[in-house]
């Protein structure tokens, strides 16, 4: 037997006015596109918010459904809205806006297992990682270097 020991890094920021202007900009869009989430089950709302190399700014916010698998989170409507719209432009930065719709969410919020794979997705194809920044309603922003670290070992074209 052979043990493997992985470590992983983040950042924490305090704050958003610790951030660079840019991830504050895209908070700003993950805001806006919070507003807009369809949730009157969870009643849980997330925006999600991608830089593209080109400068462009693509949005999403989680859509749900009474059949609760038909409906598809923020990360993955912006990640397919960006790779439809502009396939063969690099993601360079993903901001995370989440929390309940009746409190403030402290806690920063991570992309669900099903992201993180689609996040894996588009970084394997890009062959470049994707800065993650989330964050709860307000509060302390994490930000990961990469989709690597939110979920190592991943399952991509190569084991196929």
């Amino acid at each position: 037997m052979k043990e493997i020991k992985l470590e992983v890094v983040f950042q924490v920021f305090e704050n958003v006015s610790e951030l660079p202007r840019d991830v504050i900009q895209l908070i700003e869009n993950a805001k806006e596109a919070r507003v807009k989430a369809y949730a009157p089950y969870s009643n849980f709302a997330v925006g999600a918010a991608i830089l593209l190399e080109n400068g462009e700014i693509v949005t999403g916010c989680n859509q749900e459904n009474a059949s609760y698998p038909s409906g598809l989170c923020a990360e993955r409507t912006a990640l397919y809205y960006a790779g439809a719209k502009y396939p063969k432009t690099k993601m360079l930065k993903m901001v995370i806006v989440a929390g309940s719709l009746k409190e403030e969410t402290l806690q920063p919020i991570p992309p669900c297992g099903a992201c993180r794979q689609a996040i894996a997705e588009y970084e394997v194809q890009q062959k470049s990682p994707i800065e993650i920044f989330f964050m709860g309603t307000s509060g302390k922003i994490i930000k990961s270097n990469a989709l690597e670290n939110l979920l190592p070992f991943i399952f991509d074209k190569s084991q196929l």
